[in-house]
């Protein structure tokens, strides 16, 4: 069963029973049906079951937002603005998805005729993560709809009141190609064998990507995988010190810092280290910790306990290692599952902290003396999912980026996910694009039709 433990109070306080085989056979054969007359209707339609969508989580922002601060316990203000950008992706995919979908003529040698269609691929997989339980839904599923695919997700069993309000949503909004199964690891790996399953999308740890990514080729399928990051951010000689050190703390923090794309290795030029060191001390210090419920709360409590002891053994072992913790470090009494806003320095490349996903509150700063030398420490991760770079000079800046490891760059500011823009990664941060036209265009069968004169 699934069971969802308030991570404040530590309240067992929803169970969901798990599906069984004939349910979710029931499910997959139910959809596939769908499909079939859901790939048919006119665009148009669909694009309307969108706006549809974008209006039920306008309308239903407070409970959501409620239900995912006892699930997972991100602070209710970002819980709220995560409904909103639900709302958003649905409303711009409805206003220009379907261009980006239309058959695009070309004309050829000796007057012939082409045309690249694209088409559905049928029933695809999701395997979703806890961290952003509406949003990780809404940008794979929402594009693969419109494109006339069949949504089947498999959610992360402490969200299962937030999987279970996703489901009414799209029905409601008239998507009935949309359904959950509630199943454990392996029935997620007999349902990536199964025929009917044309695809599958994960958003998850390299690990679980590595296991997909095995049974996806295992059976030619089609996967994107959304992995973990261990961003870097480059502070140059010339960076705007103050507006780098917020940016960061503010990249770090979201979530509680339990984000793929966080700003979670802060590289420094030695020339402005100490003004940067000061400053995020200074912004570290002010943040306000605690229940996950207040309006006034910044960072809340890690989504499970389990998940707190990794992050201090991270830690614990990057000091062993010869760093210092500069603040933060311990494990905080009282109520819920905090973890507190935590600075390491003196962090070597060998060291876990640097290495490894550090998955909470936890920023690692590390002097480099140059910008070539910020860039090598940067590009030494097995991740390439996001990057940051804090420079006046913005050409220069972009001259970076381009060497950069990275599928997604920011320029004095931090990584977010944008409906209008790929987003994905590179080496061990998956591969495949959600959002902008390429995620739109993921799961579909590119059609080259060719006309004679």
């Amino acid at each position: 069963m699934w069971k969802s433990i308030d991570p404040w109070t530590g309240e067992c306080w929803s169970v969901v029973p798990l599906d069984d085989a004939v349910r979710v056979n029931e499910r997959v054969e139910t959809l596939c049906s769908i499909q079939y007359s859901w790939r048919r209707r006119a665009i148009s339609e669909r694009e309307a079951c969108l706006v549809r969508l974008a209006k039920l989580c306008e309308a239903g922002i407070e409970d959501a937002a409620r239900i995912m601060v006892r699930e997972m316990g991100k602070p209710i203000v970002q819980a709220r603005a995560e409904i909103r950008k639900c709302a958003w992706l649905c409303r711009y995919m409805a206003e220009h998805g379907g261009r980006f979908l239309q058959a695009e003529p070309m004309e050829l040698d000796g007057n012939r005729r082409a045309w690249i269609r694209y088409e559905p691929l049928g029933l695809i997989l999701g395997i979703m993560p806890w961290n952003f339980p509406f949003w990780q839904v809404f940008r794979f599923a929402v594009p693969a709809l419109l494109a006339g695919n069949a949504v089947l997700i498999k959610h992360a069993p402490n969200v299962g009141r937030c999987s279970g309000m996703l489901v009414r949503w799209f029905h409601e909004a008239g998507i009935e190609a949309y359904d959950q199964v509630v199943i454990d690891i392996a029935a997620v790996e007999k349902l990536v064998a199964d025929t009917r399953v044309a695809a599958v999308s994960l958003t998850g740890s390299r690990r679980a990507g590595r296991a997909v990514a095995a049974l996806a080729g295992r059976y030619l399928k089609k996967s994107v995988l959304e992995l973990g990051g261990s961003d870097p951010y480059l502070v140059l000689a010339d960076a705007d010190v103050e507006l780098a050190a917020r940016q960061c703390v503010a990249g770090r923090m979201l979530n509680s810092g339990q984000t793929c794309i966080a700003a979670k290795r802060w590289i420094v030029v030695d020339d402005v280290y100490d003004d940067f060191r000061e400053c995020v001390l200074g912004q570290m210090r002010a943040l306000r910790c605690g229940n996950p419920m207040e309006e006034s709360t910044e960072v809340g409590p890690l989504a499970r306990e389990d998940l707190r002891q990794t992050l201090h053994d991270q830690v614990q072992r990057t000091l062993q290692a010869g760093a210092r913790c500069v603040i933060g470090g311990q494990i905080p009494s009282g109520p819920g599952y905090l973890y507190p806003p935590t600075l390491l320095e003196g962090v070597r490349p060998d060291m876990p902290a640097f290495e490894e996903e550090v998955f909470g509150p936890v920023a690692v700063l590390v002097g480099a003396r140059d910008e070539q030398e910020a860039l090598r420490l940067a590009n030494a991760s097995r991740y390439g999912l996001g990057a940051g770079i804090f420079s006046r000079d913005e050409q220069r800046a972009l001259e970076l980026a381009a060497s950069l490891e990275a599928g997604n760059i920011a320029i004095n500011g931090f990584v977010v996910s944008d409906p209008r823009l790929p987003f994905g990664g590179v080496k061990e941060s998956g591969y495949g694009r959600e959002l902008g036209v390429p995620g739109l265009r993921e799961f579909v069968n590119i059609k080259s039709v060719v006309c004679e004169a």
